[in-house]
């Protein structure tokens, strides 16, 4: 099983494979050269399938369990919002206007790479690539006891040990040596990691069964 995890930062793409013992890391400017290598399933932390109005069911079955945390899953990605608008203010004035929820900064902000992605998948049917989110995979991997936050000193400090119990012998090399000159954050390759770790075991998702499809055909279900 060669399990490849993506994760976007400010410059591009944190890319995680694993394959047996075989471990790398390569930091991509777009989700093309991420996606380039030969892989059997990938996973990556943005939206894939998303509704008309926003919501969908998976993110609120993460949430669920991510609480008291609930909030560390964003929620309302919708096409239209990058399609048709410049910035978040207009985009949540239409919003209203449709009795739909805002969209938050954070998410805004993913914009462009939640369009990157979204175009791929669609092209690239193909393939198996899955959405994830890396907390639903920590939460997992420490037996479902709630973590502080990921760019707290604690957070990361646990974070390291678990993918090390998961395997991953060599994060402490990546963040300290690989990471650096590349503009990713701590957080973006553990998060790489996690997602990685979501499709190498695909153990469970959100909701469990058949995925709910999209308008577009694409799933929408969050691997863990």
């Amino acid at each position: 099983m060669r399990a490849l995890g993506l994760d976007g930062f400010s410059k591009g793409w944190v890319a995680v494979l694993l394959d047996g013992d075989l471990h790398e890391i390569r930091f991509c400017r777009d989700i093309a050269e991420a996606l380039s290598v030969r892989f059997d399933r990938a996973a990556i932390d943005i939206p894939i399938g998303m509704t008309n109005d926003g919501e969908r069911a998976c993110d609120l079955l993460a949430r669920e369990r991510l609480r008291p945390h609930s909030s560390r899953v964003f929620t309302g990605a919708r096409r239209r919002l990058w399609l048709e608008f410049s910035d978040p203010d207009s985009a949540n004035r239409d919003a209203l206007q449709r009795g739909q929820k805002r969209v938050s900064r954070q998410l805004w902000h993913l914009g462009p790479k939640i369009m990157e992605v979204d175009t791929f998948v669609q092209a690239n049917r193909a393939h198996d690539i899955r959405e994830a989110h890396p907390e639903l995979v920590f939460l997992r991997l420490n037996d479902r006891k709630p973590l502080p936050a990921k760019k707290s000193e604690a957070g990361i400090r646990i974070r390291r040990l678990l993918l090390k119990r998961a395997g991953i012998r060599a994060i402490d090399k990546w963040l300290a040596n690989e990471r650096l000159g590349t503009g990713a954050k701590c957080d973006d390759v553990l998060d790489a990691c996690a997602v990685a770790i979501a499709a190498r075991d695909a153990t469970g998702c959100f909701p469990e069964g058949v995925a709910p499809r999209d308008a577009h055909g694409l799933p929408m279900q969050i691997w863990s």
